[in-house]
């Protein structure tokens, strides 16, 4: 899979690319999404990895580029974005014929390449929904409707795993798994020849067949299982046993949803983002299930918030828990925003 945002593979010559005339402003208006439940997996696969089962004509992927453009060029504030992901969109959707020139391979029909692109700007419909991926660490992860996409700062988590001693021989719990992408980044951490495992665990249906097909994707069923059920409802069988809990779990105060940008709020799952009314409800039901599952010397990692969530749940920790773990402490991301807190069983 080449990067996002490389140039496309289509070779665009140079009086198209500057052929554009200015195109009308697209009405931005809140089109609110259906509420039908997403496709299965099984059923209809993800766009980036179909069969490249349909073509064009060169001049046919032309126009449709110009267009394309100019679409994203009359969303001044979201041009820049757009274009890097029109270049992603062809790069997973298009392929040069190995014999004839003039003609281009597709993944979809182009009329449906049409419509996937009016989603994107008219409706504002996630481009990671709209090619059924997201990038994240050296991962190309499935995704669609009802999983939440993985952030860039999640990323830390792993880091964070990787930096405690012996990780790899221990069994690790992924709480929220969503498409699984912390469960399946530690998992590919972890020696082939040593003892560690992950469970990841969701509520979601959605979330556990997304996760469970990135697993496979990977060849990690020997290493990562997916379980489904709320938090750690379905780890019965691993209380005291477990070396390691990451999460990032929903943290969004309930109040906070309305102002959340369309690509947000309109189609990533509430389920996934509501935290209840300060948006801490589901940070403290783990916090309480910690001292349960972990095993003496176990560590834990979860997301929050920001700032003040972070502060609150570290303070918690050391007071309310404070004959039951040890090392407690914030860690920044990439902003320098304490987003995550980190501690240890005794």
């Amino acid at each position: 899979m080449l990067s996002r945002f490389s140039s496309p593979s289509l070779s665009l010559p140079l009086p198209f690319r500057h052929s554009l005339k200015p195109f009308s402003s697209l009405s931005l208006s809140p089109i609110q999404p259906n509420s039908s439940p997403p496709p299965s997996l099984s059923s209809s696969p993800p766009l980036f990895l179909r069969p490249l089962s349909h073509s064009t004509s060169l001049s046919s992927l032309l126009s449709f580029h110009h267009w394309a453009k100019a679409q994203a060029l009359s969303v001044p504030s979201l041009s820049s974005d757009l274009l890097r992901q029109l270049s992603w969109f062809l790069q997973d959707t298009t392929s040069p014929h190995p014999s004839q020139p003039s003609t281009v391979l597709l993944r979809t029909e182009l009329d449906n390449l049409y419509t996937l692109w009016r989603e994107r700007v008219e409706q504002r419909k996630p481009f990671q929904y709209i090619v059924g991926c997201e990038h994240w660490r050296e991962l190309v992860l499935v995704v669609q409707e009802g999983v939440l996409i993985p952030r860039p700062e999640t990323e830390i988590l792993v880091d964070l795993v990787q930096e405690v001693e012996g990780f790899g021989d221990g069994v690790w719990v992924d709480l929220g798994t969503g498409s699984g992408a912390l469960a399946v980044a530690i998992g590919k951490l972890m020696d082939g020849e040593s003892k560690g495992r992950v469970l990841g665990t969701d509520v979601s249906p959605v979330a556990v067949e997304v996760a469970r097909f990135n697993v496979q994707r990977y060849g990690l069923e020997g290493k990562v299982e997916i379980r489904q059920g709320a938090w750690f409802e379905p780890l019965e069988d691993m209380k005291g046993k477990i070396a390691g809990i990451v999460s990032n779990p929903p943290y969004i105060p309930t109040s906070d949803l309305p102002g959340l940008q369309p690509e947000v709020g309109w189609y990533e799952p509430k389920l996934a983002l509501d935290g209840g009314k300060d948006g801490i409800d589901h940070l403290l039901s783990i916090c309480e299930g910690l001292s349960v599952a972990l095993k003496p010397g176990g560590f834990f990692a979860f997301e929050t918030n920001g700032d003040k969530q972070s502060e609150l749940l570290a303070n918690h920790l050391s007071t309310e828990y404070r004959s039951l773990f040890q090392k407690v402490k914030m860690v920044s991301d990439y902003s320098g925003i304490k987003r995550f807190v980190t501690g240890y069983r005794l």
